[in-house]
């Protein structure tokens, strides 16, 4: 099946995974956004309990999709995965640091003879919250606005500034991503505690800062939206493979694959659906399906715009010409074929992850359930 394909379509078709991998692991990134809420939203030690173990149930689903894109991007991509991990190595380890404190914190928060305490560890969950979100978006904003590298004839690259990747945090555009990650994560984690613990106070205090993250989400998110429309993009001339500057490339990408259009448009209103139900709506809990699904589609549709109708997705500053597209820089087509038969077991792992969920969020957390002896608490 896989066999008869022609390598640019499955070049397009792996594209299209590691996009939808992308879009699932910035919609789970809700719980990075919950923990900088657990001392906004907790007042008290149980009420940081309940905030702190509705999100260790699902804190392991963000750590498995971020592997899986990391994975899926290396096997199908391996020139960008040794181009951007390989010289922008300084964000990347930050990200890196920033998952393993956070695996720690979970295990470690209430073990017995703990020396450091709760606080150190909940301040540890929070430094995930903030690195995880705002250098992951600037890492992915880069594909829109281009890394100082360059490339060789043997396909060996190399970065050309000291600062190895730290540079993509000063630029003003990838931080306005950064910023929108940032905040659409602690909405979505708020919308999420709505949903998942049964507690007045604390669904009260989440409902008012609902408006408080998602008003600067919206500027931030705008900002960048509008300036990536706006500005020049990286196109690649399909007979000749030179990249070149066009004006408006990315917008006319939208209009040029009404599809996708049709996606960031109905994603970016279940954003703002769920968003403006759990502001308005007094005993709404069903907001983080909206937000969360509006979520996958919105990052997947610019995850494909930055990919596809001829463009470079990860672009070079430095030499225009270094730029890579999923055509140079893919795995062969028999590693594509290969990989493409594993694929198949996605919808497996999805319906999986899915009946877990569901399984855990059976019943609200509450104050009883916290203080029961049959139960691990994190």
């Amino acid at each position: 099946m896989f066999g008869d394909l022609s390598h640019l379509v499955l070049q397009q078709y792996w594209w299209i995974i590691v996009s939808l991998l992308g879009a699932l692991l910035v919609f789970l990134m809700f719980v990075q956004g919950g923990q900088t809420l657990i001392y906004t939203l907790g007042k008290t030690s149980m009420e940081r309990t309940m905030l702190v173990n509705t999100l260790g149930r699902k804190w392991e689903f963000t750590f498995t999709t971020l592997v899986t894109f990391g994975g899926a991007f290396f096997a199908s991509f391996p020139l960008f995965y040794s181009t951007s991990f390989g010289g922008a190595y300084w964000v990347w380890m930050l990200i890196l640091f920033a998952f393993v404190i956070q695996a720690i914190s979970y295990e470690f928060r209430t073990r017995p003879n703990n020396v450091f305490g709760t606080r150190t560890y909940e301040t540890f969950l929070l430094i995930n919250g903030l690195l995880g979100t705002i250098l992951l978006g600037t890492a992915v904003a880069t594909f829109f606005t281009g890394s100082a590298f360059s490339v060789n004839d043997m396909n060996q690259s190399q970065w050309e500034l000291k600062s190895h990747g730290l540079e993509a945090a000063l630029n003003l555009h990838n931080l306005s991503l950064g910023l929108a990650v940032f905040f659409l994560a602690r909405v979505l984690g708020l919308l999420y505690f709505m949903n998942s613990i049964k507690h007045d106070e604390l669904f009260g205090r989440a409902k008012k800062h609902l408006i408080y993250n998602g008003l600067p989400f919206l500027f931030f998110f705008l900002t960048f939206v509008i300036w990536l429309f706006i500005r020049d993009g990286y196109a690649v001339d399909p007979e000749t493979q030179n990249v070149y500057l066009e004006p408006f490339k990315y917008f006319k990408n939208m209009v040029q694959m009404p599809l996708v259009l049709v996606l960031f448009v109905v994603g970016v209103a279940g954003v703002l659906f769920g968003l403006g139900a759990g502001i308005v709506r007094k005993e709404c809990t069903k907001g983080i399906w909206a937000a969360g699904a509006g979520t996958v589609l919105t990052v997947f549709s610019l995850f494909l715009v930055a990919g596809f109708n001829n463009t470079a997705f990860y672009p070079s500053s430095f030499d225009l010409q270094s730029s890579l597209t999923i055509q140079n820089a893919s795995s062969s087509h028999f590693t594509l074929t290969a990989m493409s038969y594993a694929s198949l077991l996605v919808p497996f792992v999805f319906g999986y992850i899915w009946y877990v969920w569901r399984a855990l969020n059976s019943k609200p957390i509450d104050e009883d359930e916290m203080q029961s002896d049959d139960l691990h608490i994190y």
